[in-house]
C-alpha cells in the first residue's frame, strides 16, 4: 500500500519521476494537504510540517480544518466508517460508488 499515516490523516504516495522524488495528498479531508521528499524519511517529516502548517493556519483564521464527511450517503454510516471507506477507495484509485460496488458485488458473490 502507498500510503503514510499522520495522527488522523492518511496521504496517497506517489513517485514523481520528473522530480525525482516522492509526493504524497492528504486523501481523507477535502482541505488540500500535499508535500514532497526525496526520501521516505524526508517525506515523513514533510508530512508532518504540511498538516501542522494546515492546522496553524486554521488556528490563525480561527477556521475549524475540514470534516471532510457529514457521514450520510444513501446508507447511514458512522463519520469514521465513511472515512474509512473514502480512504480506501482512494487507495485503489476508485470513486467511492465505484469501490462500495465492486466491494458488494464481491461480498454477495462470497454469500451465495
Amino acid at each position: 500500500m502507498n500510503a503514510m499515516k499522520y495522527g488522523a490523516y492518511v496521504a496517497r504516495v506517489e513517485f514523481d519521476e520528473d522530480l525525482g522524488k516522492f509526493h504524497a495528498r492528504v486523501i481523507n479531508t477535502s482541505d488540500v494537504i500535499s508535500f514532497y521528499g526525496a526520501s521516505v524519511e524526508e517525506l515523513r517529516d514533510e508530512f508532518a510540517a504540511s498538516v501542522e502548517a494546515h492546522l496553524d493556519f486554521c488556528r490563525r483564521k480561527g477556521v475549524a480544518p475540514s470534516k471532510p464527511f457529514s457521514g450520510q450517503f444513501r446508507v447511514r454510516l458512522t463519520p469514521e466508517q465513511h472515512s474509512k471507506v473514502s480512504t480506501a477507495a482512494a487507495l485503489e484509485g476508485k470513486s467511492m460508488n465505484e469501490w462500495i460496488s465492486d466491494t458488494l458485488d464481491h461480498a454477495a458473490e462470497d454469500a451465495l
